[in-house]
């Protein structure tokens, strides 16, 4: 069988096992430990006007910044459509609705025409939304200059789902900076990686305090247990934020290796008629976390779903872009704003492997099976 190409695998070549003995060594595994605050630390200099609080999950953080804006039972949230759950589960946990909004083609992030439209529809319903959730997908920024005009016009704070957008830039500021609060993930798959973690990043000190306050089971400072709130089990441990730190000063390798895998691909598939690749607008710097193509079989005479069979057959990794929210059977009864434009992405769309250790070799052999698809052999 041939050797497995996986669609994003972890790569570990700094000191992250140093840390990890220094760690056990000490005896501090759990959330007490200086790696937590030197994680802490060093991504809060690498946004330069945010500090941030270390979680163990994205969808933590997510949770958390949501809790600090207020959102409650029964309140609306906008959410982007195109995205992985996570970014509206968290709506849910606190009873509040999500509302979903369509994607445009620039970015295939949320629209900011269509996301207008939906607010001053709440809005002549009754129902002024409480909070505006963007997403960065695949590490490419959305339109965050026209997203916060929006946001500044009908005074709704916006949250960045910055998951997937570690090390992108907008217009020369780092993703996850332009909203009241940003989160990350770290997750396995991601371009720098704690395991499983997260970070909620703020300007607002105060909200960075509380949401590390709730993240440590809302504990008050006193020599005993006590607590005036409820809290979550949410705080990052020291091994994974050991691992992190050990990243994260890799990070601008990363990025550039994972850029470079888009740029092989991009050469190599260019002749491809029917297969077309996201690409940067104009002030974008993304880090293209994923590389993603559109597949259309009209001119091709194939599918994503064929291709995803192929790839299987070959112990090739790969899977379809995210399905849209508002056709999730768990959000049906959910509103929804906006046209086909990421249900069409999702049909015609699909992830290749983009790990930074993609040999030429690699990439040769996971072309030539999409070359094959057109009956005729890559060269």
């Amino acid at each position: 069988m041939n050797t497995p190409i996986l669609l994003s695998s972890p790569i570990f070549d700094g000191k992250e096992q140093t840390n990890i003995q220094k760690a056990l060594e000490k005896g501090f595994i759990a959330t007490n430990g200086s790696f937590i605050s030197k994680f802490e630390q060093k991504f809060s200099q690498r946004l330069k006007t945010h500090q941030i609080t270390a979680v163990n999950s994205g969808t933590s953080a997510l949770h958390l910044a949501l809790i600090h804006l207020g959102v409650g039972l029964g309140d609306e949230v906008i959410c982007q459509s195109f995205t992985f759950c996570a970014s509206a589960n968290p709506i849910t946990y606190l009873g509040a609705v999500p509302v979903f909004v369509d994607s445009e083609k620039d970015t295939w992030n949320i629209s900011p025409e269509i996301l207008e439209d939906t607010i001053l529809s709440r809005i002549s319903k009754g129902k002024k939304p409480k909070a505006i959730i963007t997403v960065d997908l695949f590490g490419m920024p959305a339109k965050h200059h026209e997203i916060l005009e929006i946001s500044k016009k009908y005074k709704i704070p916006v949250i960045e789902d910055a998951a997937e957008a570690v090390g992108s830039l907008y217009h020369g500021q780092p993703c996850g900076i332009f909203g009241e609060l940003g989160v990350f993930s770290f997750n396995g798959n991601k371009i720098i990686t704690t395991g499983g973690g997260g970070a909620v990043v703020s300007a607002n000190v105060e909200a960075i305090n509380n949401a590390r306050y709730l993240s440590m089971q809302a504990r008050e400072n006193t020599h005993y247990y006590e607590h005036f709130k409820v809290g979550y089990n949410y705080r990052m441990n020291n091994i994974s934020a050991g691992i992190g730190l050990a990243q994260f000063e890799n990070l601008d390798k990363k990025v550039k290796k994972r850029r470079a895998v888009f740029d092989n691909y991009k050469e190599m598939l260019k002749n491809f008629e029917g297969i077309s690749l996201l690409e940067e607008p104009s002030g974008v710097y993304c880090n293209r976390w994923l590389t993603t193509i559109l597949i259309d079989p009209k001119v091709t005479g194939f599918s994503n779903e064929d291709l995803r069979l192929a790839f299987q057959k070959h112990n090739i990794e790969s899977r379809f872009l995210w399905k849209p929210l508002h056709m999730q059977p768990v959000f049906l009864d959910y509103p929804y704003y906006g046209g086909n434009t990421s249900s069409s992405l999702f049909y015609k769309g699909i992830c290749l492997p983009s790990s930074e250790n993609l040999s030429i070799e690699d990439l040769e052999r996971i072309v030539t099976i999409i070359s094959k698809q057109f009956k005729y052999v890559f060269k």
